[in-house]
């Protein structure tokens, strides 16, 4: 079901002005938190990320850094419960979702919207099926509902007795449908109530 053409204007719109001013107004985190990081490991203060946006075009995801420098070397690409490579600051960073408000830039930048589809990274998003290949429809958001629903993905994946390969045919699959659901009932309403949702969320943490 394609997405009028009036909501895209507002939510885009929407966008804009929240990330502007959301940026503008924690600009004295954004020095506390870069400050906290230098201070706590050795390494750059931003970690970017190849996902998969809108239309199945990369771009690169911007966070604080919350594992040490070249974690993906020594890693899988997800992070499984108190994962070595997790750093002290960046273990408080992940709790509070603090580590994702530099992708206000990449909202900004039209790469990202506030709400939609979480976006993968590629190793992940070649095994998409030409239904789930739907999600490309619309920008990637910072938060979904299939956030608020496995906020706390990482126990999860502790217990499995295979991480990724839960994650791969159980997590992902499931967050795939809850997606491209959204994509049948989109509205500014809605897109207000998910925000609410994860700040709700954050704050029960």
């Amino acid at each position: 079901m394609m997405m009028k053409r009036r909501y895209l204007y507002i939510k885009r719109l929407v966008d804009l002005c929240c990330s502007i001013v959301g940026l503008v107004l924690i600009s004295p985190l954004f020095l506390v938190l870069s400050i906290w990081i230098k201070l706590d490991s050795s390494g750059p203060v931003f970690f970017r990320q190849k996902r998969i946006g809108k239309g199945g075009h990369v771009f690169l995801i911007y966070k604080f850094r919350t594992m040490i420098v070249d974690a993906e070397k020594q890693g899988k690409q997800i992070t499984v419960g108190d994962d070595r490579r997790i750093t002290r600051c960046g273990t408080i960073l992940r709790k509070y979702k603090l580590d994702e408000l530099p992708q206000l830039i990449n909202v900004i930048r039209g790469e990202m919207s506030l709400v939609g589809p979480r976006p993968e990274v590629p190793a992940y998003v070649e095994l998409y099926d030409d239904q789930q290949r739907r999600v490309f429809t619309v920008s990637p958001g910072l938060t979904d509902e299939a956030s608020i629903k496995y906020r706390h993905e990482n126990q999860l994946l502790q217990v499995a007795e295979d991480a990724e390969r839960t994650y791969i045919e159980v997590i992902m699959p499931d967050k795939l449908r809850i997606n491209l659901r959204y994509l049948e009932t989109a509205s500014i309403r809605k897109d207000l109530g998910i925000i609410l949702k994860t700040l709700f969320a954050v704050v029960k943490r």
